[in-house]
């Protein structure tokens, strides 16, 4: 199963693209996709071309992407919000299966602690997928989140959770 995952942002949105084949994961791309400045519109029209190019590239069977969190500055959260629209609307409309989780789930699944930091997320996304160098951070959050879809949302999270309820991507 090839899987994408997408990190959405206004000015850069990152991509990762893994394949599983049984318990393997397999890197295939990753990279950015980055609006420059300008107008919202015409940002956003970039976004959702970027990631159609990236589905027609790569062919993926699901795509996952990163929740919004609610942010102090308001108008951060709503320009993020409409990245994230842009990524959904791109994504929908090349037909793909899309699957959103936290932050707190993709942290979970590939580090097994959901308030990991991004250094120990960049570390694991390399170490699971073999890498020869860390990606970027945005990059690496995209493969982050491909990686928990793999792991069925919860990864080497399932051992941490093993016995307990997961809510929210939460666990209690």
């Amino acid at each position: 199963m090839r899987i994408l995952g997408l990190d959405p942002g206004l000015r850069v949105t990152g991509y990762g693209v893994i394949d599983k084949e049984g318990q393997r994961l397999n890197y295939v791309a990753s990279g950015v996709v980055r609006t420059g400045e300008g107008e919202l519109p015409g940002r956003i029209l970039i976004l959702f071309r970027g990631i159609q190019e990236i589905v027609d590239t790569y062919r993926p069977e699901a795509a996952a992407v990163e929740k919004v969190f609610v942010n102090v500055n308001p108008q951060s959260t709503l320009l993020l919000g409409q990245a994230r629209g842009a990524a959904l609307a791109a994504l929908t409309h090349a037909g793909q299966a899309v699957f959103e989780y936290t932050a707190l789930q993709v942290k979970q699944a590939v580090v097994g602690n959901g308030h990991a930091d991004k250094r120990q997320v960049m570390h694991m996304v390399t170490r699971l997928l073999a890498l020869p160098g860390e990606p970027r951070a945005d990059a690496a959050d995209a493969l982050a989140c491909a990686i928990c879809h793999a792991h069925g949302g919860l990864g080497l999270g399932a051992l941490a959770t093993a016995g307990r309820r997961v809510r929210g991507g939460r666990v209690l």
